[in-house]
């Protein structure tokens, strides 16, 4: 929101510097971007008079003028603009001037004439015609009466380019200083200075304006309140010098009196407004409704607009004539030859504006106000507002009367006055009265131990909200220092604590961590060979994607984490070991949310095997507390290596897969070498170990060893044995350790040797042999039941 100091001192006079302005406006809550001043560039550009022309002898265009500065002598300036008679009053760029783009001008000769100086067009000085209406486009900007003509002057005093501009940050709930006046309140507050806002009068030239309009609203949830008033014997005419200073000022074009007036009352009060022509309004009826069905509306930037059902327009009896807080249509604004207007003042729906502004891809002064909820107690001054400026600026006839149609009336927010409670929660000491005044100063009402709060505070809603009125005005800067109230008992919970031991697992087995994307293309699966009817390929797709590499939620991490392997590889990074916790997304239908699992995903490459792998999932699975599991052979997995492959399972259920990744599949990511990767399920983790780790006292006695060697079938896993083993030797099993497997010409094909090292020990007595041996007995026993014999 720009700000014009001009404007501002309508309502508050300040004394302050504009530095001083911007710092404390910043402090007391209105956030101010910058600052600048009109026409800064400009230099050494004063008011002068044409005195005479000649034509130059060597030219067939170009003039010599005497030009009187107010100094005893004229100067000599050469020029090749045709406008210019004797006796025009126009700017003059002296001799080491600088014009608008920083372009210097210094004195020199055209054709051998001497020239001091240069003659100044509108673009010179950075205005355009609409600044002016009056002036030549293409020539030298001769000054009217709207102007000082004093000779000598400074160009800037001399046609009001000596405004200064304060951009302010307006957040999106301080909608009342999206306005002059919201500004103004908040200066005089903020410098406690008196706020000079005069109500608006209009005096009316007779007729009764419910013979000409008429308004009904069928939408009361869109639009809550819609003011309109007509104008006869409309004298379209440029605006006056000081109301296209203000727009200029504020960005905004100037165009026509009309048309000025509903933009200087959008920026003066913060509520847009609109002129229709009643010529284009069948039976001079407003309806606000919704599109139908097929509508269509060609708006004022001539584009043709298909409107839908959920869009809310203004429309007459028999169609739409403008698209409701954003843009009027073709046929409703001001023309050259418009006779009879109708001005409206309506507040509609934020929401509304803002979703209908998007899909029509429309972005306005109005839609920007209107989408951050304006209040509607304000219509019906800013129409008063425009017929005023109607008056004033002799541009119609006001018809008398105002149509007001209000069918949602906001009532006050009302708050419990408790000044006590607004120190200790910001940690001050303002009396009662003291809080009182500063409340009063930004428009509250404080009567009988209740705050009302203003209509055009929307933001208000809390005690809290109060207390923050409070201290932008106390001041941020002066609240003490203070220990913050209350204690704060954060901590992990134990989801976060198994992830964060997890983490540090994986780093102390020299993994590095990586991070990819939950979204990827659905030609990853193609890559680890899923086949065409695997769960996995049932992806979550993004309805709005950035691209077909981004267009599903991923089922399956191990892809992402072989993107990863392949381009440390293509990369010539010799070896890679790294870890993922990666969320994984399965697919419940259009109607639920997905399904969303943490795993675990480890892959490796370069001076590692199986072994290296499985070490690392085995002390994953022992820090996390989790040993009652099995392990199975994987041969049917197209991802993995069919013959160095494992899964592990609880209760039946696979929660893990690791093993070497399949060579087809490492030709797809271009990897030359052998990679391994494991894959495992977090919430079994969660939910089936963290086994409590128990204090064991150091053993007194003496521990008995016995080693044992089987022959078994290459396939059976060898903690199958291990499980037998344990279940058989009971509590004096201390620890098993497997420290051979053999299969060599020594043993049967299809078969290997496994040899393993008990340590039995009782905690209460030394073991006799005779009970070390009855334990080895037992475990025989029962790998004899599993057709596992005892290697002789």
């Amino acid at each position: 929101m720009n700000l014009s100091k001009k404007w501002l001192n309508d309502y508050v006079q300040l004394d302050v510097s504009d530095k001083q302005f911007a710092d404390d406006m910043t402090i007391s809550g209105s956030k101010v971007e910058g600052f600048e001043t009109e026409g800064a560039e400009l230099q050494n550009i004063i008011v002068g008079r044409v005195e005479s022309l000649e034509r130059h002898p060597d030219s067939d265009h170009l003039w010599i003028c005497q030009i009187n500065v107010g100094k005893e002598e004229n100067i000599q300036i050469v020029t090749g603009a045709q406008n210019l008679t004797a006796g025009d009053i126009v700017p003059v760029a002296m001799d080491n001037s600088v014009v608008f783009g920083g372009h210097k001008i210094k004195k020199g000769k055209l054709r051998g004439v001497e020239s001091n100086g240069m003659l100044c067009s509108l673009g010179e000085l950075g205005l355009t015609i609409h600044d002016f209406p009056y002036a030549v486009e293409d020539g030298i900007f001769v000054l009217g009466d709207d102007c000082d003509k004093t000779l000598g002057m400074d160009i800037h005093y001399a046609i009001g380019l000596n405004d200064v501009i304060t951009e302010f940050e307006i957040t999106s709930n301080r909608s009342d200083c999206l306005s002059i006046i919201g500004l103004a309140r908040e200066a005089a507050a903020t410098f406690d200075k008196e706020l000079k806002v005069a109500d608006p009068v209009v005096k009316g030239s007779g007729g009764d304006v419910n013979e000409l309009l008429s308004v009904e609203i069928e939408e009361a949830e869109k639009c809550y309140r819609y003011c309109g008033a007509v104008v006869k014997n409309v004298r379209i005419k440029p605006s006056p010098r000081w109301i296209r200073e203000r727009l200029r000022a504020c960005g905004v074009r100037p165009i026509n009196n009309i048309v000025d007036i509903t933009n200087f009352v959008m920026l003066e009060y913060g509520q847009p407004m609109h002129a229709f022509d009643l010529r284009y309004l069948d039976s001079g009826k407003v309806i606000v409704r919704n599109a139908r069905e097929g509508e269509k509306i060609t708006t004022l930037d001539d584009v043709e607009r298909n409107l839908t059902t959920e869009m809310l327009v203004i429309a007459d009896e028999n169609k739409p004539v403008a698209v409701a807080g954003v843009m009027g249509g073709e046929y409703s604004g001001i023309m050259d030859d418009t006779t009879t207007i109708v001005f409206e003042s309506a507040c509609f729906n934020g929401v509304s504006v803002r979703r209908t502004s998007k899909a029509l891809g429309l972005r306005t002064e109005a839609c920007t106000r209107y989408e951050k909820e304006l209040n509607p107690a304000s219509c019906e001054t800013c129409l008063k507002r425009a017929l005023e400026l109607v008056e004033l600026l002799d541009a119609g006839d006001v018809v008398d009367g105002i149509v007001d149609c209000f069918p949602t009336p906001k009532e006050a927010v009302k708050l419990a006055f408790e000044p006590e409670w607004v120190n200790n929660f910001i940690g001050i000491d303002v009396s009662a009265d003291e809080q009182k005044r500063m409340l009063e100063k930004i428009g509250f009402t404080v009567e009988d131990g209740v705050i009302t709060a203003p209509y055009f505070r929307n933001d208000i809603e809390h005690k809290a909200d109060i207390s923050e009125e409070i201290a932008r005005f106390y001041g941020y800067q002066a609240i003490p220092n203070r220990e913050l109230s209350g204690v704060a008992n954060a901590a992990l919970t134990e989801e976060q604590q198994l992830e964060k031991l997890i983490r540090s697992t994986c780093l102390g087995c020299g993994l590095t961590e990586i991070e990819t994307f939950s979204f990827i293309s659905p030609k990853y699966y193609d890559k680890i060979n899923l086949p065409a009817d695997s769960e996995y390929r049932n992806s979550v797709v993004i309805t709005n994607p950035l691209g077909e590499d981004t267009s599903v939620m991923r089922t399956n991490a191990i892809p992402s984490m072989m993107e990863v392997l392949a381009r440390n590889y293509k990369n010539r990074n010799e070896k890679a070991y790294l870890y993922e916790i990666p969320v994984e997304y399965t697919s419940q239908g259009l109607e639920t949310l997905p399904l969303e699992k943490q795993k675990i995903v480890i892959g490796m490459y370069g001076d590692c095997d199986f072994f290296s792998l499985k070490g690392i999932v085995e002390e994953i699975l022992y820090k996390t507390g989790l040993s009652a599991y099995d392990v199975e052979a994987v041969t049917d997995d197209p991802t993995f290596h069919p013959g160095r492959t494992a899964r592990l399972t609880v209760d039946g259920e696979e929660f893990a897969i690791f093993g070497e990744i399949h060579p087809a599949v490492l030709e797809n990511y271009g990897i030359g070498e052998k990679a391994y990767v494991a894959r495992i399920d977090i919430e079994t983790i969660f939910n089936k170990g963290r086994e409590p780790k128990l204090y064991k006292k150091l053993p007194k006695f003496p521990a008995s060893t016995r080693d044992l060697a089987f022959v078994c079938d290459r396939d059976i896993p060898v903690l199958t044995l291990e499980k037998a083993i344990t279940s058989a030797a009971g509590k004096l099993l201390e620890s098993i350790e497997l420290f051979d497997v053999y299969m060599g010409s020594q043993i049967e094909e299809g078969k290997k040797s496994v040899a393993y090292s008990l340590r039995l020990r009782a905690e209460d007595r030394t073991l006799t042999d005779e009970e070390a041996d009855n334990v080895v007995k037992k475990a025989i026993k029962a790998l004899d039941k599993l057709g596992i014999s005892l290697r002789s």
